[in-house]
């Protein structure tokens, strides 16, 4: 399941699907005058609304005219060179305050995202970044950038391009690197994988072994459609057998407890602090590696915090992980 460091602002109540854009709609319609309409309303005076907006008068005065003339229905009352609202500009008013309170939100937002200093990063990995690759490398990053913001997210290799690709992600890891021509990949690691074996397997004893050797063992691992597993499936095949997969995990130290207690054997990572119960063996023969690499959409315009965090994980290629 996707983990996320920050949630989303929610919509509010009642603010239902989003409506649609046409010609005759009212959005359109009000969009580009509801600001202006709010000022005549609050200041209750067009000359000194068009002073603090900036505009001539006879310019507010003929939008809200109009505005008046395309809803068919009086907004407001002049008493001399005053205005007063009328029921039916309160009502628009209501709406109108809330309407401007989200645009500005939303245009501050934008800013700050965009901030070099401060702005937001959506940061893609998978499960097994998690415990102590990605806050090292955030903490270190954060040392330089204190007001940069990470939405982090935990997913599968597939499920984080998807992401990638609708915009939720401005960058991910994953493993194995895909091959899509949409999508820059740089690889950043190369990591080797181990034979992780119970302490009392008859393996135990030795420091190699090749993966012939346990192709009568029970495995366990991550699930389908990960990185790993099709890392360990086509091992597995290369030398010659299909690993019967007896437990199925999302963790892969839940993976190496289910090891140390005699459930199966796994190709794992080295982990971050050894565990007890279990015997880490290197694997003979070619390819027992998983490549990770840093992605990106290609052709996309990336922010300012984007930009500096990419060229802060390029940087640190072959030493961005432990093991």
């Amino acid at each position: 399941m996707a983990q996320q460091s920050e949630q989303k602002e929610q919509p509010d109540e009642g603010t239902g699907s989003p409506i649609p854009l046409t010609p005759d709609s009212a959005a359109l319609l009000l969009s580009p005058r509801l600001a202006q309409f709010v000022a005549v309303a609050r200041a209750q005076h067009v000359t000194r609304a068009a002073a603090e907006l900036g505009v001539p008068q006879p310019t507010l005065s003929r939008t809200l005219a109009r505005l008046e003339a395309d809803l068919g229905v009086q907004l407001l009352s002049r008493h001399g060179r005053s205005v007063r609202l009328t029921a039916s500009g309160r009502t628009l008013l209501a709406h109108a305050e809330r309407a401007l309170v989200h645009a500005e939100r939303g245009g501050r937002a934008v800013k700050e995202d965009a901030d070099p200093h401060g702005g937001r990063i959506a940061f893609g990995f998978p499960h097994t970044l998690g415990p102590s690759t990605v806050p090292d490398l955030l903490r270190e990053f954060s040392e330089r950038y204190p007001r940069i913001r990470f939405q982090l997210m935990q997913d599968y290799g597939a499920a984080l391009l998807s992401r990638l690709r609708t915009g939720e992600l401005d960058l991910t890891l994953i493993s194995p690197p895909p091959d899509e021509p949409d999508v820059t990949a740089r690889r950043v690691h190369r990591q080797r994988l181990r034979l992780v074996v119970p302490a009392g397997h008859p393996l135990a004893g030795r420091r190699r072994a090749r993966l012939p050797e346990v192709r009568d063992d029970a495995f366990v691992s991550l699930p389908s459609g990960y990185g790993l597993r099709q890392i360990t499936d086509r091992l597995c095949a290369a030398a010659g057998f299909t690993p019967r997969v007896a437990f199925e995990g999302e963790e892969v130290e839940t993976l190496r407890g289910l090891v140390a207690a005699g459930l199966g054997v796994a190709l794992l990572p080295a982990p971050a602090v050894p565990r007890p119960g279990v015997v880490e063996l290197d694997v003979d023969g070619p390819g027992a590696v998983r490549d990770i690499a840093l992605i990106w959409m290609r052709g996309r315009q990336e922010t300012s915090p984007v930009a500096e965090f990419r060229k802060f994980l390029l940087a640190r290629r072959d030493r961005l992980l432990r093991g």
